[in-house]
């Protein structure tokens, strides 16, 4: 049997994956849950790319790359009260490395913040630090019960923790193979508080840099935090001007 790509544009996580049982858990039961096989994986990144409305409907409106788009995910206009963008940056990698976030509430840019500097870090680990923060806020406002829809730009940090953690744990956070699992100790919090709010909670992949705000400004913040040499994780003063903070330095 060909294999095939399944691109998810809504659903419990957003993104490109390769077996049908997986995305089944993304999309069964989900509200509106948008999806779609490709033969091949470049057409499957097309796809996810012009988003679902263009491709079920066999249509497309390109945008200007230079607009800013504020939307969460291609073409997906279910509505959060708070969406949490993440960004980690290393240089070089491994090297110095920072993360960043942006936090929206009800549509509009309502915090950074940025830190977690490490002079020897890696890319991944950047940005499992950016997720963790990203977690944290969202059981925050979970409890107060709001939504929350989470969206970073690295699939290996959203699989560590909504996937692979699941058989890591299994087999006593050991792999399949030999060697052990790097950046460990953050996957297990992370995965531990992912667990905890799972069911309400919305993680999504995003594109990075085409334009999208919250990831350009979680972008910047990582690397202002690698700028800064800030170890803690900072909230970004106020007031926020916004074509000040996208002329800062991208990662």
């Amino acid at each position: 049997m060909a294999k095939k790509f399944y691109v998810v544009w809504q659903g419990r996580e957003t993104g490109i994956f390769t077996t049908w049982d997986q995305t089944k858990k993304l999309v069964d039961k989900f509200p509106g849950a948008r999806y779609k096989s490709f033969p091949s994986q470049a057409e499957a990144e097309a796809a996810f790319g012009k988003g679902a409305t263009s491709t079920l409907a066999r249509k497309t409106s390109p945008k200007p790359a230079s607009t800013l788009k504020k939307a969460s995910a291609p073409e997906n206009t279910t509505k959060y009260d708070v969406e949490i963008y993440t960004d980690g940056g290393c240089e070089p990698n491994p090297g110095k490395a920072g993360s960043g976030i942006a936090v929206y509430r009800n549509g509009e840019l309502s915090e950074l913040w940025y830190g977690l500097y490490n002079a020897f870090g890696t890319n991944n680990t950047a940005e499992l630090n950016a997720l963790h923060q990203a977690l944290l806020i969202a059981q925050d406002n979970l409890k107060q019960g709001k939504s929350v829809h989470i969206l970073s730009d690295s699939q290996y940090s959203i699989n560590c923790i909504t996937n692979w953690a699941y058989g890591w744990k299994q087999k006593g956070w050991k792999r399949k193979t030999a060697g052990d699992i790097k950046n460990l100790e953050i996957i297990q919090i992370s995965h531990a508080i992912y667990e905890e709010i799972k069911e309400k909670l919305q993680i999504s992949h995003v594109a990075a840099h085409v334009g999208i705000e919250g990831n350009e400004l979680a972008d910047r913040m990582s690397i202002y935090a690698i700028d800064r040499k800030d170890t803690q994780f900072c909230r970004y003063p106020e007031p926020i001007e916004l074509a000040s903070i996208l002329s800062l330095r991208a990662g």
